[in-house]
């Protein structure tokens, strides 16, 4: 049997407990199907006394993690501490420039340094590995990265944040307010205390710009995607897309068009009879549409200890795997230095179309209005329906919910921002895409 593997850990929460207790409880099985043995030599974390169920006597501890992925005899460096910049991003170079391989189930690093890194990764002859950072325990990096090798990926697209998807859930089969349904995320551990990050659809994107990347062989653009979050969803946004045979996701896309790449995060109507439509709770959903494979689906824990360890391990056994002087796979699909600029696309025509619902005054004219302005840009509505305003205060007015046929983005905005400017709406007008996935 090959020479044990010897690893660091830098960062003992959730994830890296979880990590410590799978390895020391199935090194037989680990060396078995390894082929060598893998061994926790080095951890670091904020607190050394802090009570973690895990046994760490024999192992280094280092305050600093910086100093253990520079000085430490390790193999492999594993940073679960999160966070874009500061000592993750400082320990991961340290550890590459070393030539130590890597693991991480950072994809906030990732969305900020994932090419520079990866760059350097290949330059030491390092393996660098973050299947962790997106979906959790669904290996979509890998599939992207190995298995789709030879496939021309046309879209993917997921949900991808179990907070979000959670909270849509919730609201949808309880009829609680997102209010209510974030309090309730929060006392159950599934939402931070402050939970922008998830809600306002940032986490989503990090993770959409990765896939992205491995999809399309562009240099990873975090901040060039269109981005709405889930704040603005209402509990009668959630009633009239079931009443209309839909359900509301927040989805990543990421989709080639013939102007570029399309990246976008936002809640999206599916139907309620597709696949997608029916993950609920915190699991997590990716779909890669490609021209030999057709559609694949995968679905899974997005995140939690055992989740995440499991996708930290699996890199883990690959790097263990792995033979000295053996072609490495690049971190990002391609080599760092071949990957394309990212040229954004313009958002294009939905096939499924959009969600209108407008809180108007109800009086004579509004409705010709309305419809005067949908027409007006080159918008053909495929039902329009009428109801009173559900709020008791407004009995003057009425809500008014359009779904269009297939149209361009910008059509849509230019109509509601028409139909604003008439001075008969209350509140502002919501507006969700409506997507008609294949797969399912």
């Amino acid at each position: 049997m090959a020479e044990a593997l010897k690893i660091g850990i830098a960062g003992l929460g959730t994830v890296g407990s979880a990590l410590f207790k799978i390895i020391e409880t199935r090194q037989n099985m680990l060396a078995i199907t390894c082929g060598r043995k893998i061994e926790i030599v080095a951890v670091s974390a904020r607190d050394r006394n802090r009570d973690r169920g895990i046994d760490m006597s024999g192992v280094a501890w280092y305050d600093d993690p910086v100093a253990m992925a520079s000085e430490a005899g390790i193999d492999v460096f594993i940073e679960l501490m999160g966070g874009a910049s500061g000592a993750a991003h400082a320990a991961v170079k340290a550890a590459l420039g070393r030539g130590l391989h890597v693991v991480t189930a950072n994809k906030a690093l990732l969305a900020a340094h994932g090419v520079d890194l990866a760059a350097l990764a290949e330059e030491k002859g390092a393996i660098l590995n973050f299947e962790a950072a997106v979906a959790g325990g669904i290996p979509v990096i890998k599939a992207l990265r190995e298995s789709l090798t030879g496939n021309t990926v046309s879209r993917v697209y997921g949900i991808m944040n179990g907070t979000c998807n959670y909270i849509l859930t919730r609201m949808e089969k309880e009829a609680m307010s997102f209010e209510a349904c974030l309090k309730e995320a929060q006392r159950l551990g599934y939402a931070e205390a402050d939970p922008a990050f998830d809600i306002e659809g940032n986490d989503t994107a990090h993770k959409l710009s990765i896939l992205t990347t491995l999809a399309f062989g562009t240099r990873i653009a975090a901040d060039d995607i269109y981005l709405e979050g889930i704040t603005n969803i209402s509990l009668e946004d959630i009633r009239a897309a079931g009443e209309l045979g839909y359900k509301i996701k927040l989805l990543g896309v990421a989709q080639k068009t013939a102007t570029g790449i399309e990246q976008r995060v936002h809640p999206t109507m599916v139907p309620v009879d597709s696949v997608i439509a029916q993950v609920d709770g915190v699991t997590n959903a990716v779909a890669i549409e490609s021209d030999i494979l057709g559609e694949l689906l995968m679905v899974g824990p997005g995140a939690g200890g055992n989740a995440t360890a499991s996708a930290v391990l699996g890199d883990i056994a690959d790097i263990a795997k792995s033979r000295p002087g053996a072609q490495l796979v690049p971190s990002l699909g391609r080599p760092a230095l071949q990957l394309e600029p990212f040229v954004r696309g313009e958002i294009q025509a939905h096939e499924g179309g959009y969600f209108i619902r407008l809180t108007v005054e109800d009086r004579i004219g509004v409705f010709a209005s309305i419809a005067k302005n949908m027409a007006d840009n080159g918008i053909s509505l495929e039902s329009i329906v009428q109801r009173p305003s559900e709020t008791a205060d407004e009995l003057a007015r009425k809500t008014v919910i359009l779904v269009t046929h297939a149209t361009a983005e910008h059509a849509v905005r230019k109509a509601v921002a028409a139909i604003k400017s008439e001075g008969y709406l209350s509140g502002e007008p919501q507006v969700i895409r409506i997507e008609r996935p294949k797969a399912g």
